[in-house]
């Protein structure tokens, strides 16, 4: 979730409670006022909500009755661990009774000002970059920090909660280099090693022209990732972005890299949410296909709940539901169906899952006939041929025939005799799912 989609009035109150913060209700202050914004974003009142009206429960005073010790005892419990209060964070949402600002001594107001100078900053990147470039920068708050020495980035540095101060870090690169091969970084990153948005642009038409001439994919991939990066260290969120990262997720699609595709599509779900256009039915499709590759059916049920009618009526999500249908009524006929005629690269993200299918409609089968022929077998599971059909038999212990001398063509697979084996392997081989670098 982007600061960048904060109403005004959010962002002020999230520097007023930085600013009323200590080194001892910090920690649990900055979890509470992370629970009160995502329970916001949740439930869609980012907007809606009198964020001058809402108050930190861990930021009230402790006491309340006048008491001249309380000075000396909130120096003395500065170094107590605080009580969370768990029905507190579980409501935090709703508004709070408002009540006097716990007084703050000479350090902690030290501390209001430089945080408060440190949000201004913020704002003047903001414009700057606005100004500098045509495209959309995401707004981030800075992040508390122990430690001045910023540690490893990832493809999204923002993320990193040990990186001081991130506006030191949002700079515009000067590198005029098209390619340039991925490194993590390690360091504060130099313009001279970052491509501006023009640059960008011109790699990402050299990357599609190489993609199209067969060029290696581990190189391929990354140019992608470098060029992610970029984007990211100067925190630039726009349609080019979107197009990057699309265009990423497809290549790794096609070759089988679910690491690099789920990453991509963390973030394209990012992107979406602030309002930046791109394929979003057709991502909203693989999602689902991914969700029932996972067999993951709550978050599937939650995901298609959030969906709007324009995104069910689209011919990628239609598909992607009915093969979610298909799934849960045991339909393997529709299923089959279904994954020959997919659109875009849909059928990719089934071919992590369709074995797993096959092998259900074949447990189905052994249990409604006593022989089929493999040529059914083929045509009814999709197999290219009665070879790959035979192939995919044996390899799970159920290459039973009644004639196993025959031509392939010509084989009758004994249902009952293969039974068992099918149950065994299904066991062995498709009881859990793992995918890596799922989101």
């Amino acid at each position: 979730m982007s600061t960048e989609s904060w109403p005004p009035q959010l962002k002020e109150w999230v520097a007023k409670c930085l600013g009323q913060m200590t080194d001892a209700n910090r920690t649990e202050a900055q979890a509470e006022l992370r629970q009160v914004i995502a329970d916001s974003f949740v439930n869609k009142t980012l907007w809606t909500t009198d964020w001058a009206g809402v108050q930190l429960q861990s930021l009230l005073p402790k006491t309340t009755a006048f008491n001249p010790l309380n000075n000396l005892k909130r120096k003395i419990n500065d170094n107590t661990p605080s009580n969370t209060n768990k029905k507190t964070k579980k409501n935090s949402f709703g508004k709070y009774h408002s009540s006097a600002s716990s007084s703050h001594d000479l350090n902690d107001q030290a501390a209001l000002n430089r945080r408060a100078a440190r949000f201004q900053r913020e704002h003047e990147i903001e414009r700057q970059k606005s100004s500098t470039h045509n495209g959309n920068y995401a707004f981030r708050l800075p992040s508390h920090s122990r430690s001045d020495t910023p540690t490893a980035y990832g493809d999204d540095p923002e993320a990193d909660p040990n990186v001081p101060n991130w506006d030191r870090y949002t700079i515009v690169g000067t590198s005029q280099e098209i390619f340039k091969d991925y490194l993590r970084l390690t360091s504060e990153p130099k313009p001279e090693q970052i491509r501006p948005y023009s640059v960008l642009q011109v790699t990402l038409e050299q990357l599609k022209k190489r993609w199209r001439e067969k060029a290696n994919y581990n190189w391929i991939c990354s140019q992608f990732k470098s060029l992610r990066q970029d984007l990211t260290v100067q925190r630039i969120k726009n349609e080019f972005t979107v197009n990057v990262y699309e265009i990423h997720a497809r290549m790794a699609l096609e070759v089988g890299d679910m690491v690099e595709y789920n990453q991509c599509q963390g973030m394209l779900r990012n992107l979406y949410d602030l309002g930046i256009s791109g394929k979003i039915e057709e991502f909203t499709a693989y999602r689902i296909l991914m969700l029932l590759h996972g067999r993951n059916r709550s978050d599937l049920n939650l995901y298609v709940g959030q969906l709007t009618a324009k995104q069910k009526s689209h011919p990628a999500v239609v598909h992607a539901l009915s093969v979610s249908k298909a799934l849960a009524l045991g339909n393997y006929h529709s299923l089959f169906d279904l994954y020959l005629n997919a659109p875009n690269m849909g059928a990719y993200i089934m071919d992590h899952f369709i074995d797993r299918e096959r092998i259900r409609a074949l447990l189905i089968m052994t249990k409604a006939y006593q022989t089929l022929p493999l040529s059914f077998i083929q045509t009814e599971l999709a197999f290219d041929t009665t070879s790959q059909a035979r192939e995919f038999l044996q390899e799970h212990r159920a290459g039973i025939f009644k004639d196993p001398n025959c031509p392939d063509e010509s084989l009758v697979f004994d249902c009952k005799g293969a039974s068992a084996p099918l149950h065994q392997a299904f066991e062995e081989k498709y009881r859990k799912v793992q995918i890596k670098g799922a989101v």
